[in-house]
């Protein structure tokens, strides 16, 4: 029936329609369609099965008398009965019930629906009500099984299921839960009743949540989450083609003269950067003039003269930390700033400094000696594990995704990879090989990701490696990578997932799928003084190098965007979805040749290192219709903001010309 013309159709139902409601024993003529044998014999059992449904009920065979003429209407029926079901036969009464749409709320159409087939039903099959008892029963089968057979295969041919009719409410949009909103647009073009569920408000507030909008949102929050989730995906692809196309707002956060920068940190809107003056300084790139971003130094190190250089920082969504050259450890509020909440002394110089992402644990190492700190209930800071390793711990991170569990640290010491569980009476041994030292160290929440090097007879076996141990299971899960530089970065957490982006020292960018074995997605010939810092997401990837380059990488294409430069390598290189911050972290704190102490804003720009701060949320060039240069107050030391498409030839920072 789906292959038939349009008038083949109507034709076909018309003689069914006719065929349906006579009461006389007169055989009328089935049309034939053309088009499908097996579909033509199966209805053509219907017409059989009323012939003969009619020669029992004719007046030469039965015995009916023109009297009983009015039983079609049944037992409890009238005259307009009668007259209902003579007009609306029952195909016609399934088939509005199809375009019309039954659901759970609507109950009292669902019981006149239902009422309409039983006086229907009854009218059929009381139309012989004055022939024999024997015969009847026989009839009424007959006439069940046709009806049934009419019911199933209307659904066959029109392939519209009757869930929507008999299905609670609750449960249809259960099943409607599970699709997306390609898949909910094209059920809303089914029925009303389907264009009903497909654009209830929870589903779309479930998808929007799901995808990663309005986190914290509540379901009374918007009036149309449809529209909502339209609107943020509008709002993700403008910022995806500025990222392409380097349009957005760049900002240089500095800080006062005579100061080199030593280390930053970034996580979501806070910077926090510390410098060898002892200074420590935080950024709140939402509200820039937010006073949590005045941090003061503990009392021991404020009245040391010289101050002790800032090592070591870290920031997340609550606390920022802060290591000292002279063993000291500073923590602070993100949102109170001030005084520190939280201070100790260490032994000897920090190592390894590591805040978790997303609790508020702290762990740091001095030589063997590891420590970790965290927040009770009332907000109160105590030492939770310390213990001391064979070796001195050269890199250490804190393990995401246990906000709920025990803190989880990772640490690197010499050629042995350990497990720290407060819960444990030791550290666990996660990986240990004799003369190859690990290079470098990343965790996700259920993966911890090792660089290692290799020397002598083992290079002719791929060279160095990544390897790669499950943390529910402590074994590995795998090892890629073959090259005979070493492995400088790793980026696991904050990459894709089954993603892993890597650096090296032989100038190259490598992106690996955890599901595809040891073959590379991606390899990119980056960097010549070899990669220093990666990131990368579903679609691009942003790498630092020594040379002072910060690139941009499209990562289907594998072709590179658009770069920055500065004079100092690129140390910092952390985004989200529409923010970049970029950090170029001088190797030497102590120039010589220039005293940059003094007022000399030339020595001071070549010696103090460069945070940028990259926005692509905006559109700097259409604020109205006022370029930046003409915004600035000129009190900055750089002169002016100006965009990252406005390239002039002077501006390092800015690179080549998009065109290019």
């Amino acid at each position: 029936m789906k292959d038939m013309a349009g008038d083949e159709l109507a034709e076909f139902r018309e003689s069914w329609k006719q065929e349906l409601t006579s009461k006389t024993g007169e055989q009328r003529p089935v049309a034939v369609v053309p088009g499908q044998s097996g579909q033509r014999d199966s209805k053509n059992r219907y017409f059989e099965d009323l012939k003969n449904l009619n020669k029992a009920c004719s007046p030469e065979e039965d015995g009916c008398t023109e009297e009983d003429e009015g039983c079609a209407a049944g037992g409890g029926g009238g005259g307009e009965a009668a007259a209902e079901t003579e007009e609306q036969p029952e195909y016609v009464s399934i088939a509005r019930s199809l375009l019309d749409g039954r659901t759970g709320p609507l109950l009292h159409r669902i019981q006149e629906e239902r009422t309409r087939r039983k006086r229907q039903f009854h009218s059929r099959t009381g139309v012989c009500s004055s022939a024999p008892k024997q015969q009847q029963q026989p009839q009424r089968k007959v006439k069940k099984e046709l009806v049934d057979q009419l019911i199933q295969d209307l659904n066959e041919v029109d392939d519209i299921p009757f869930f929507d009719i008999e299905l609670p409410y609750e449960l249809a949009s259960k099943i409607f839960q599970y699709l997306n909103c390609t898949e909910l647009g094209r059920c809303a073009q089914v029925s009303r009743a389907w264009r009903v569920l497909a654009e209830d408000g929870v589903l779309w507030f479930k998808m929007c949540t799901g995808e990663g909008y309005h986190q914290d949102a509540s379901v009374s929050d918007s009036p149309c989450w449809k529209s909502t989730l339209r609107d943020c995906r509008n709002s993700a692809k403008t910022v995806r083609s500025n990222w392409k196309n380097r349009v957005g707002s760049i900002s240089q956060l500095q800080f006062e003269l005579g100061k080199v920068l030593c280390d930053v940190s970034s996580c979501d809107n806070f910077v926090f950067a510390g410098y060898t003056s002892g200074d420590v300084r935080l950024w709140d790139t939402l509200h820039w003039d937010s006073n949590a971003s005045y941090l003061k130094p503990n009392s021991l190190s404020a009245n040391t003269e010289p101050r002790p250089h800032v090592l070591h920082v870290q920031v997340n969504s609550t606390v920022a930390a802060a290591a000292y050259e002279d063993g000291c450890v500073d923590l602070w509020s993100t949102e109170t700033g001030g005084e520190p909440i939280h201070h100790y002394q260490s032994p000897g110089r920090i190592q390894a400094l590591a805040l978790s992402p997303d609790s508020p644990v702290l762990g740091s190492a001095a030589g063997p000696d590891v420590r970790l700190d965290c927040a009770d209930d009332r907000g109160y800071w105590r030492t939770i594990c310390q213990t001391r390793l064979p070796n001195t711990v050269e890199s250490l991170v804190m393990v995401p995704g246990r906000v709920h569990q025990s803190p989880l640290a990772a640490l690197a010491a010499g050629d042995t990879v350990h497990l720290l569980d407060p819960r444990d009476e030791k550290p666990r041994t996660l990986h240990s090989v004799y003369g190859h030292p690990v290079t470098c160290l990343d965790a996700s929440d259920s993966h911890v990701a090792l660089g290692v090097k290799r020397s002598g007879w083992t290079m002719h076996d791929g060279g160095n490696k990544i390897h790669i141990y499950s943390l529910e299971t402590g074994k590995s899960a795998g090892c890629v990578g073959s090259s005979p530089g070493d492995f400088t970065c790793i980026n696991l957490r904050d990459s894709a997932p089954h993603l892993l982006v890597c650096g090296n020292k032989d100038r190259r960018v490598r992106v690996f799928d955890l599901r595809a074995g040891d073959s590379s997605v991606a390899s990119l010939y980056a960097h010549h003084l070899g990669v220093t810092s990666v990131q990368a997401d579903d679609w691009k990837i942003v790498s630092g190098g020594g040379e002072g380059l910060a690139c941009v990488w499209e990562l289907r294409m594998g072709a590179k965007l658009w770069e920055t430069h500065n004079r100092h390598p690129v140390r910092h290189v952390r985004f989200n979805t529409s923010t970049l911050v970029t950090a170029n972290i001088p190797d030497d704190k102590s120039p010589r040749g220039a005293c940059i102490t003094d007022d000399d804003l030339t020595a001071h720009r070549r010696h103090r290192g460069v945070i940028c701060h990259f926005d692509f949320s905006e559109d700097a060039l259409s604020q109205d219709h006022i370029l930046p240069i003409c915004r600035s107050d000129y009190n900055e030391s750089d002169g002016y903001n100006y965009n990252i498409g406005l390239a002039m030839p002077y501006d390092r920072l800015s690179g080549s010309h998009p065109s290019h």
